[in-house]
């Protein structure tokens, strides 16, 4: 399997200037339409349900990240170190546009979504910038002194991560609150199209990423399928257990397994192919691989759950 996983790794995609433009202008769309589902009052609900909230974002910010690393050290022999970086890329995302129609899919606490949404997104500033160089560098040393490897360390210009995370979360999100707030009848209209084209869009950005290599994507989507059903698995068994230690009601409990477990790989996606961040001349076809499956599967296990539990009264 490590061998397999190996042939990932030369894979490079690079896009023109204009490329990436387009790239950039997809996910700030998606961000804005995120946006316009977010009003003042939720913010509200947080502070009037602040053990939820804090539960909800300890899980995402923290305990996800710190889990993702043990899991990368206990597949260590299985796993290359890119493939690695991936899981740890995209456990420093914050949690996916498309979590709060899950929850409230799963009859969860679709306040407390919308909520943790839209605060993961804006704490993603600092934080995915902090949690990837954090966890990355610390898994960097572990292999390097630990498991036989000599792993050069990926050497990451947070300033430029935090620009690009601020400028493609940030903006679209404060202008999407920003426009729901003064054209509440214009938004209402634009709310559900804007949602369906999110999935639309972000699905032809992973498709126009892997046209070239869709050969190769095939031949090792055996090996990549099963990664990351075990990640995704653990960040949704990661909120699931908080919430059911800290005695959180079903609904919320509901909730933080879905938020945990739905991240926004678009973001890893673009930071990914941003030459000032990640530079082209860096083999990371495992982190491309595992980014962009994510976001498929995501998909996947999130509507399978949310459709069990449709069936089922949080209240009981």
């Amino acid at each position: 399997m490590y061998e397999a996983l190996q042939q990932l790794d030369p894979i490079k995609i690079n896009f023109s200037a204009s490329g990436m433009h387009a790239i950039n202008i997809v996910l700030s769309f998606i961000m804005f339409g995120v946006a316009l589902g977010i009003e003042p009052k939720q913010f509200k609900t947080l502070i009037k349900n602040p053990i939820s909230t804090i539960v909800g974002l300890v899980s995402q910010v923290i305990a996800l990240p710190l889990m993702t690393f043990l899991l990368v050290i206990a597949l260590n022999n299985f796993i290359t170190p890119t493939v690695a970086m991936g899981m740890i890329l995209v456990a420093a995302c914050p949690g996916g546009n498309i979590s709060n129609f899950m929850s409230s899919f799963s009859k969860a606490n679709t306040e407390l979504s919308v909520g943790l949404t839209a605060a993961t997104t804006l704490l993603a500033t600092i934080t995915t910038p902090f949690n990837f160089a954090f966890w990355g560098g610390l898994y960097t040393k572990y292999i390097s002194s630990h498991a036989g490897h000599v792993l050069k360390p990926l050497v990451i210009d947070n300033g430029q991560m935090f620009e690009t995370v601020f400028i493609l979360l940030g903006i679209p999100l404060i202008a999407g609150i920003l426009f729901a707030r003064y054209f509440p009848k214009i938004t209402e209209k634009l709310k559900k199209p804007i949602q369906a084209l999110s999935i639309l869009f972000f699905i032809a950005m992973i498709v126009l990423a892997f046209t070239n290599n869709l050969n190769l994507f095939l031949k090792y989507i055996y090996y990549i399928f099963f990664i990351v059903l075990a990640h995704n698995f653990l960040a949704l068994s990661t909120g699931f257990g908080l919430g059911t230690i800290f005695k959180l009601p079903n609904a919320d409990r509901r909730t933080l397994t879905i938020e945990t477990g739905i991240q926004n790989s678009g973001l890893g996606l673009v930071l990914l192919f941003n030459p000032k961040i990640f530079p082209p001349e860096l083999a990371l076809g495992g982190m491309l691989f595992i980014t962009a499956w994510w976001g498929i599967w995501h998909i996947v296990s999130g509507l399978t759950i949310s459709f069990y539990w449709s069936k089922r009264n949080p209240n009981k």
